[in-house]
């Protein structure tokens, strides 16, 4: 048997023994002495300190751009101005991005009733019926609304706009698990608010709650507020508790009545 042939037979019983040792379990090799990897010479180490310093070496890059921060009120401002018809400020209401509360929102509640009546009436924002309807007060607090508005005469639906009602909310988009208005989210929406009541021009405004309440003068606190007829952008204005409200206390319906015969000796007066 010549070397070639030793070669072989060593390299077919190392095979065996290898394929024997995965066979009973074996998947690390340790030598039978502990290998000190400080002391090892420093051509050992070589690569990794070329590698250290090829990476030193290499141009550090330049930090991404400062993104500067946007004006989410300022940018509302100047968006709602751009609206001259109330068409027009829907589909601007649509287009604005910079409120989170729209990337949750499966509809822009905007508005529902007759544009030309002489009642405003400002909500809070939509809740669940309304996000998936797209029109504000639909669940059974604005069934509620209708029938307390309907028994002094007035109605979403009517064709004459002394017999009509126009309702919108503060915020468009329905807030995540029916929660309060943040403040900044109120601010943000505001100039919205404005321009539709520009537009819209009614003759006076009753705000039901306490976030439309806030929107327009500032101030909290419905439940002192109602039933004192006020003033906001220059038109009358009338704060009544929200009918989701008198839903949990109906006891409050008693007040509420006062506030709509209020507001039916004031419209009369005007006609």
């Amino acid at each position: 048997m010549g070397i070639r042939d030793d070669i072989a037979g060593d390299w077919h019983a190392s095979l065996a023994a290898l394929a024997w040792h995965v066979e009973i379990g074996v998947d690390e090799v340790i030598s039978e002495a502990p290998v000190n990897r400080y002391d090892l010479p420093e051509t050992t180490r070589a690569p990794a300190a070329v590698a250290t310093v090829a990476a030193a070496a290499r141009p550090t890059p330049a930090p991404a751009p400062v993104q500067p921060q946007v004006d989410a009120v300022e940018a509302a401002r100047v968006a709602a101005a751009r609206a001259t018809s109330l068409p027009e400020l829907r589909e601007i209401i649509a287009g604005f991005d910079l409120c989170d509360l729209k990337k949750g929102a499966r509809n822009t509640v905007f508005a529902d009733g007759n544009p030309e009546a002489h009642v405003l009436i400002l909500g809070e924002a939509p809740g669940r019926d309304e996000d998936i309807e797209g029109r504000p007060f639909v669940g059974p607090a604005g069934q509620l609304l209708d029938r307390m508005f309907a028994a002094i005469g007035l109605s979403r639906g009517a064709a004459e706009p002394e017999n009509a009602i126009y309702i919108t909310n503060v915020l468009p988009w329905r807030p995540p698990g029916n929660r309060d208005p943040e403040p900044a989210e109120i601010a943000m929406m505001r100039p919205f608010v404005e321009r539709h009541i520009a537009l819209m021009n009614p003759r006076v405004i009753v705000v039901m709650g306490n976030t439309p309440l806030y929107a327009l003068t500032g101030q909290k606190g419905v439940m002192r507020a109602r039933g004192t007829w006020t003033s906001a952008l220059d038109r009358p204005m009338l704060p009544m508790v929200h009918p989701a409200y008198l839903l949990r206390n109906p006891i409050a319906k008693r007040e509420a009545w006062a506030d709509l015969l209020s507001l039916q000796s004031r419209i009369r007066a005007k006609n």
